[in-house]
């Protein structure tokens, strides 16, 4: 089976999705990239996240033609090749619909830089307007923000999309991204926006996490 490490990987970390309340029923995708191979492979369109097998995740090439696996893909294959072709760094996508990040997104709103983890992303998480799922215009409006600057991105009435050097690395951004939203989510219900890092304080930690990101 080819990819089976990465194959299961996908099995292993859509599980979490669901554990650590990151996503709800078969919503969001993750995707493990090879570039020995010059494949990836892609969580299952609608299939429950327990009941997929190594087997049942899609092994494409990078101009997301199928190459082995009988199950239809996620429907936002490109928005996660369009990382594997042009950051050499990413290796994992993970694709979320996690409670505070997507109510954030709703808004339109960025994530200042109000908690040092948001240092997992950047020096904060940006956002992008909504843009029809599963489409091409998707994939390209998420790179074009991101670029090579940012691990995290929020996708305007839809979720967040998190990019890692590895699976688990993609996976932590995810969850890590996901506390940051929540933190400034409470400052905004407390009537306030929290108050941000200092540039100062901000270059410092963006430093420190040098060895954790994947630049």
């Amino acid at each position: 089976m080819l990819l089976q490490e990465e194959r299961e990987l996908v099995v292993e970390y859509g599980k979490k999705l669901v554990q650590f309340g990151l996503t709800e029923g078969t919503f969001g995708n993750l995707s493990c990239y090879d570039p020995d191979e010059g494949l990836m492979c892609i969580s299952p369109s609608g299939m429950d996240y327990f009941k997929t097998n190594p087997e049942d995740v899609v092994v494409l090439d990078l101009d997301g033609k199928r190459i082995e696996g009988a199950a239809k893909p996620s429907s936002e294959v490109d928005m996660h090749r369009i990382f594997y072709k042009n950051r050499p760094d990413v290796r994992a996508v993970v694709h979320t619909h996690s409670v505070f990040c997507t109510t954030i997104a709703c808004m339109h709103k960025e994530i200042p830089p109000i908690h040092y983890n948001v240092a997992y992303c950047g020096d904060k998480v940006p956002c992008i307007p909504y843009v029809t799922f599963g489409t091409q215009d998707l994939a390209e409006a998420v790179y074009a923000r991101m670029g090579d600057e940012y691990n995290a991105c929020l996708l305007g009435n839809h979720g967040m999309i998190a990019v890692g050097s590895s699976m688990s690395f993609a996976f932590d951004v995810a969850e890590q991204i996901e506390f940051v939203a929540h933190l400034y989510y409470n400052t905004l219900v407390a009537g306030d926006s929290g108050v941000p890092l200092s540039q100062e304080d901000l270059n410092y930690v963006l430093g420190k996490f040098g060895s954790y990101r994947q630049r």
